[in-house]
């Protein structure tokens, strides 16, 4: 047995301003969505895909972590595309180089790549 993926299902007060700030400011691009008007969907950018509900599933505020190749050109990218972005990149103690970056409805998302621990 092993595992294959993982998705996340973030809560969103409207998934249509979701997939606006994920595909336009965020770079993914839109998956699916269900019911209409829609209450479900799911935004994907290479390996990483993510899903929005808009009931019973997720909480406002939620983080997580998506780890890519060079989190300071995503920076550049995003920044001026006019992402909210909480702080930029920075190394961490945890061998880490890191940004924090909000969406609409408060969840976090911290991008980063691995720094050496040398």
């Amino acid at each position: 047995m092993k595992l294959e993926s993982l998705i996340p299902i973030l809560y969103s007060s409207d998934i249509q301003k979701s997939f606006v700030y994920y595909t336009e400011k965020l770079g993914f691009e839109k998956k699916w969505d269900w019911g209409t008007p829609p209450d479900f969907g799911a935004v994907g950018k290479d390996n990483v895909d993510i899903f929005f509900c808009l009931r019973n599933q997720g909480n406002p505020g939620s983080w997580l972590c998506i780890n890519l190749d060079n989190v300071d050109e995503y920076y550049e990218e995003i920044k001026a595309r006019g992402a909210t972005i909480l702080s930029p990149p920075g190394d961490k103690e945890w061998f880490m180089r890191e940004m924090l970056v909000a969406d609409p409805d408060g969840n976090i998302i911290r991008f980063g790549h691995n720094i050496s621990c040398d």
